[in-house]
């Protein structure tokens, strides 16, 4: 699984059952064990829904890295398919820095079924609101249409950046730190293939 703690402004746009109430400290799917981590490094991320030019976006950001992901101009209906734009987003993104086909294959490999919860780090969101304050910045400094905006190149360029970790002396920067992840993930076991097309996100990149 792909653990997403949201906001509580994200939680509340998703579809039932998932958006069920629930206590801020009692998420309605556990969230993971030592092992299933393990298992799956690319899980545990932090979300928060963005409004910009009045349009939906969300900005996703991982536990151990700081790598952001970015989904721009989302519909009602396209909450209900979380999975697929999570994953059209990872891996276009990942594209976009330039990740080998071995990182490539391990990081599609990798992918699950998103569950969500809304037990948020302080630390992963103030990364996250860093971030989305530098990309609210840029859109307005450079009067820019969100429409125009690369959804895919907007994580690139959000990830080539230091960002600090609580506990953690020195600074990491996300897109280092989540290819340096990926592949340490191939070489450590093989992973089980998932029914994953590249083609279809080569396909899918909008620039």
């Amino acid at each position: 699984m792909i653990n997403i703690h949201a906001t509580k402004k994200l939680y509340a746009k998703l579809p039932a059952p998932i958006s069920a109430p629930q206590s801020e400290t009692t998420p309605l799917t556990p969230t993971l064990s030592l092992g299933e981590r393990e298992q799956n490094p690319l899980s545990g991320w932090n979300a928060n829904l963005l409004i910009l030019q009045r349009r939906n976006c969300v900005l996703l950001v991982h536990d151990a890295t700081r790598f952001p992901l970015f989904v721009k101009g989302l519909l009602k209906a396209d909450f209900a398919n979380f999975n697929h734009l999570f994953a059209d987003a990872l891996m276009n993104t990942l594209l976009k820095l330039g990740a080998s086909q071995s990182q490539l294959d391990t990081a599609a490999a990798l992918l699950a079924p998103c569950r969500f919860d809304t037990a948020c780090d302080r630390s992963v969101q103030g990364t996250m609101n860093q971030m989305a304050g530098d990309l609210e910045h840029r859109l307005w400094f450079d009067n820019a249409r969100l429409d125009d905006l690369s959804s895919y190149a907007t994580g690139a360029w959000l990830s080539d950046r230091p960002c600090t970790v609580k506990g953690q002396k020195d600074c990491i920067w996300p897109n280092s730190a989540m290819l340096a992840l990926l592949s340490r993930a191939g070489n450590s076991a093989p992973a089980k293939r998932n029914v994953i097309q590249l083609a279809d996100y080569l396909s899918s990149r909008n620039g």
